[in-house]
């Protein structure tokens, strides 16, 4: 057997590669898989070999190198394709302390004497220089000698911690792989490390690596497929009985669901889901007998949807995603192995989604669902300077085959209709294309796909 290791250096990748079928899908073509884990979900809880990561963090001035690194590229690409979008992924520096302004005014300086494609190849090795001094690094290398695995898998191409192994296990000749985490990660400059060689959702994907990381080489990219929409193909769905009564929903109402945002990307969100919930009050009001399911986004910490909920009980009822939040930041939020079977049974037992941009369209089109996107700004506002506008000028976007990709709810207005289009809707032929040239064609089997490429390296 072939001996795999799992790196896993922060809990984003546990939904992905540890709670779906992608285990099982290594056994079956012959791999001893180890989880190198950096998270504090154990992972042989559910029966897996794993080994806990020894100091599991970069060297202080390593993140200041990378935050300065991510600035340059962001910089490079607005001077290179000339978009305006690629400057909104900067975000502003803290200065709210002497230790943090500091800090900021490091990466300011490091930003202003190299900001140049020579510039961005010095920081990178001073980076993995840095990296290599570290006792991350050493403990990693004796890791690595002790257990002797054939590759080194790693789940998401963006911490700066994943850094120090991998450069262990470049040094010791043992071929890296990393797995490039969602559909928006490359516009927005978030390659922290370097690879020997990389697998991508879509040929679109694909494109855009080779777009935006030149140096990297088209034979050392593999179009996978990600294993995120898998559960949708391969759930043993509950019974609407059985879903409606563990979630206190109605089974004479037909539910849409509304998926939250994060405050950074939709600060305003509470005052959608209150739109939303007036347009179906309406509905019923004039015959329609419909609910919202409210989908908390897993790294939304606050609690501005609860008074919107109060007002609407009749309407909404709450379906919270199952993560466990270990520390009030995105990174430290863990998703439990059951959240897997609860979107995935959301999605069926539901019409439709509403929300501002999110990548559930892609779970609803999964099981032949429509996604409506809010389009305008809210008449209420907890941030003036925020503008629905912006979204949907990011880079990934612009993959839509065309605007008919989504319905889209340009006012308040248009809720009623748009939610009566969504929940009678059949023909999404161009949302199916959109989610093609997103997820590719290994939809339904990317984790398959995953091991067989890793075969095709290790031969």
């Amino acid at each position: 057997m072939n001996k795999a290791f799992i790196l896993l250096p922060d809990g984003v990748g546990l939904r992905n590669f540890a709670f779906g079928k992608f285990y099982e899908e290594a056994l079956k073509q012959n791999f001893d898989v180890t989880y190198w884990n950096n998270t504090s979900f154990p992972i042989i809880d559910l029966g897996y070999k794993e080994i806990q990561v020894e100091i599991g963090k970069c060297r202080p001035i390593s993140d200041l190198y990378k935050r300065a690194k991510k600035i340059i590229e962001l910089k490079q690409n607005y001077k290179n394709f000339k978009d305006k979008a690629y400057l909104s992924y900067i975000f502003p520096n803290s200065y709210k302390n002497l230790k943090e302004s500091l800090k900021s005014l490091y990466v300011d300086g490091l930003v202003f004497i190299y900001n140049s494609p020579k510039g961005l190849l010095k920081i990178e090795q001073k980076l993995h220089q840095l990296e290599r001094k570290s006792e991350y690094y050493i403990k990693s290398k004796e890791t690595l000698k002790r257990e002797d695995p054939k590759v080194l898998f790693l789940t998401n191409q963006r911490p700066v911690n994943a850094i120090a192994p991998l450069l262990a296990a470049q040094d010791l000749k043992i071929p890296t792989v990393t797995f490039i985490f969602s559909w928006d990660n490359l516009p927005k400059g978030t390659m922290v490390v370097n690879s020997d060689y990389y697998f991508v959702w879509s040929d679109h994907m694909k494109k855009e690596l080779l777009q935006y990381y030149p140096k990297v080489s088209e034979n050392k990219i593999f179009v996978t497929g990600t294993p995120q929409f898998e559960c949708h193909y391969n759930t043993l769905f509950d019974s609407k009985e059985n879903f409606f009564k563990k979630n206190n929903l109605k089974l004479d109402k037909k539910y849409i669901c509304f998926s939250g945002d994060d405050v950074t990307t939709s600060p305003n969100d509470q005052f959608y889901l209150e739109d939303v919930a007036k347009a179906v009050r309406n509905l019923n009001n004039k015959g329609h007998n419909i609910g919202v399911i409210y989908r908390k986004c897993p790294v939304d910490f606050t609690d501005r949807h609860i008074k919107i909920y109060n007002n609407f009980k009749e309407e909404i009822a709450l379906i919270d995603p199952k993560w466990n939040n270990l520390g009030n930041s995105w990174n430290q939020v863990m998703p439990l192995p059951e959240d897997l079977d609860l979107l995935a049974n959301t999605v069926h037992h539901s019409e439709m989604v509403i929300n501002v941009g999110s990548s559930m369209v892609f779970d609803y089109v999964a099981q032949n669902k429509a996604c409506a996107y809010l389009n305008y700004n809210t008449k209420k506002t907890t941030n003036s300077i925020w503008n629905i506008d912006e979204i949907y000028k990011y880079i990934h976007f612009k993959s839509m085959p065309s605007k008919e990709a989504v319905l889209w709810i340009n006012s308040s207005d248009e809720i009623e209709k748009v939610i009566m289009k969504g929940i009678n809707e059949s023909e999404l032929n161009t949302t199916k294309e959109w989610y093609k040239i997103i997820c590719g064609k290994n939809t339904s089997n990317a984790s398959e796909q995953i091991w067989k490429s890793i075969h095709k390296i290790l031969n």
